[in-house]
C-alpha cells in the first residue's frame, strides 16, 4: 500500500511540476492534449460561461465574466500548490511516515500536515522527521515551496504587463474606429489623402499589435479570458475589425495603403487561426451573413460620400468574400466560446465614442428616457 502511495506521489509530482513549467516558464504553445491546465480551464470555463447566460443586462454580464480570468489564475496556482503538497505527503507516507507529532501516531494525515507546513515554509517545529529519507524530502519540499512562490511572484507582472499593452491599443482604437469599432467607421474616419497616410500607419501599428497578441496569447492563453475595460470593447472585436478593414482596403483601395493592409491581414489572420487552434474551437459556419449585400451597398455609399470610394464589381465582391472565408469562421468560433461578440461591419446609427461619454451623462440620458 505504501509503495502504491509512493508511486502515485511521484506521478502527481511530475505532472504538476511539468504542467507548471509549461504554463509559466516555457514561452511557446504546447499542443499536447493531456495537460492539467487545459483540463482545469475546460472544466471551469464552461459552467462559468453557462452562468453568464442567466444574466440579461450586458454590463452585469461583462462584469461577471471579467472575474473569471484573474480568479482562474488564483485557483490554478492553488491547484498546483495542493497537488505538490499531496504528492510530498504520499512520498512521506511511502517512506514509512517517519515523523514525530506529540499526541498523534504516524499516519497519512500527519504526513499531509507536515507537507503543508514545509511547502509554505512555516517552520512550526511541532512535526519532526526522524529518518534521513524524511528529512531529505522535507528539505526538497521546502526549497520547492520557496521556488514556487518566487515563480508565482514573477508570473503576475508578466501577465498584467501583456494585458496592459493589449488594452492600450484597444483604447486607442476608440477614437479611430468607434465604440464598438467597425471597419466602415475606421475607413470613414481616415478619408482623404492625409487620412490614407494615417490609415497606413495605423495598419502598420496593428500588424505589430497582432504579432504581440499572437506571441503573448499563445504563451499565456489565460490572457484571452481577461475582459477589456469597457463592455463594448474586446481584443477579439478589435482583431476582427482590423481584419475587416484590411480586407476592404485590399480589394477596394490601391497604393501603399493596400500593401500594408495585406501585411496586416496576414498577421491578424495568423493570430486568429492559431488562437482558435489553442482553444480547440474549430471554424464555425456563420448563422447569418455578417456582411449581406444590402449592408455592403450602404457601406459603399457612406464611404463614397466621405470621399473614399471603393472599387466595385462582381470580381471585387468575390475577392472580398474569399478573404472573409479565411478568418470569419475562426473568429465566430472564438466569439461563441469566449462570449465576446464580433463587431458589425457597419453601424447603421451614429453612436457616441467611449471618450465622449461619462457616468453622469449616461445617468442623465437614462432619466430623460424615463421622463419621455
Amino acid at each position: 500500500m505504501r509503495a502504491l502511495g509512493g508511486a502515485a506521489g511521484l506521478v502527481l509530482l511530475a505532472v504538476v511540476l511539468w504542467d507548471a513549467f509549461e504554463t509559466i516558464v516555457l514561452p511557446r504553445r504546447v499542443s499536447r492534449r493531456f495537460r492539467l491546465t487545459r483540463m482545469f480551464y475546460r472544466a471551469t470555463w464552461r459552467p462559468f460561461a453557462a452562468g453568464a447566460r442567466w444574466v440579461r443586462a450586458v454590463n452585469r454580464r461583462e462584469a461577471y465574466l471579467s472575474f473569471y480570468g484573474p480568479l482562474s489564475l488564483l485557483l490554478l496556482i492553488g491547484l498546483w500548490a495542493a497537488g505538490l503538497i499531496v504528492a510530498f505527503a504520499l512520498l512521506h507516507y511511502a517512506a514509512g511516515s517517519a515523523v514525530d507529532l506529540a499526541g498523534e501516531r504516524p499516519r497519512l494525515l500527519v504526513d499531509l500536515y507536515l507537507s503543508s507546513t514545509t511547502f509554505f515554509t512555516l517552520g512550526l517545529g511541532d512535526v519532526v522527521p526522524h529518518s534521513w529519507r524524511a528529512r531529505g524530502l522535507t528539505a526538497v519540499e521546502g526549497g520547492m515551496g520557496f521556488g514556487f512562490l518566487a515563480l508565482v511572484i514573477g508570473y503576475f507582472p508578466i501577465i498584467y504587463q501583456a494585458f496592459s499593452r493589449r488594452e492600450a491599443s484597444i483604447s486607442l482604437l476608440d477614437a479611430r474606429a468607434g465604440s464598438p469599432p467597425s471597419a466602415a467607421e475606421l475607413l470613414r474616419r481616415h478619408q482623404g489623402e492625409a487620412g490614407l497616410t494615417a490609415l497606413e500607419t495605423l495598419l502598420r501599428d496593428w500588424e505589430q499589435w497582432s504579432a504581440e497578441l499572437l506571441e503573448t496569447h499563445l504563451s499565456y492563453p489565460l490572457l484571452a479570458y481577461y475582459r477589456s475595460q469597457h463592455t463594448n470593447q474586446s481584443w477579439l472585436a478589435a482583431l476582427t475589425t482590423v481584419l475587416d478593414a484590411s480586407a476592404l482596403v485590399m480589394v477596394g483601395v490601391e497604393g501603399a495603403c493596400a500593401r500594408q493592409a495585406r501585411l496586416t491581414f496576414a498577421m491578424a489572420r495568423h493570430a486568429v487561426v492559431d488562437l482558435a487552434q489553442v482553444f480547440r474551437t474549430p471554424p464555425a459556419v456563420p448563422a447569418e451573413d455578417r456582411l449581406p449585400h444590402a449592408v455592403l451597398a450602404r457601406l459603399r455609399q457612406e464611404l463614397r460620400t466621405a470621399g473614399l470610394p471603393l472599387a466595385e464589381g462582381a470580381v471585387v465582391e468575390g475577392r472580398l468574400a474569399e478573404l472573409r472565408r479565411l478568418y470569419e469562421p475562426y473568429a465566430i468560433a472564438l466569439s461563441a466560446y469566449l462570449l465576446q461578440p464580433l463587431p458589425a461591419w457597419h453601424q447603421p446609427d451614429r453612436r457616441r465614442d467611449n471618450w465622449e461619454t461619462s457616468a453622469w451623462t449616461r445617468e442623465e440620458a437614462r432619466e430623460d428616457d424615463l421622463s419621455a
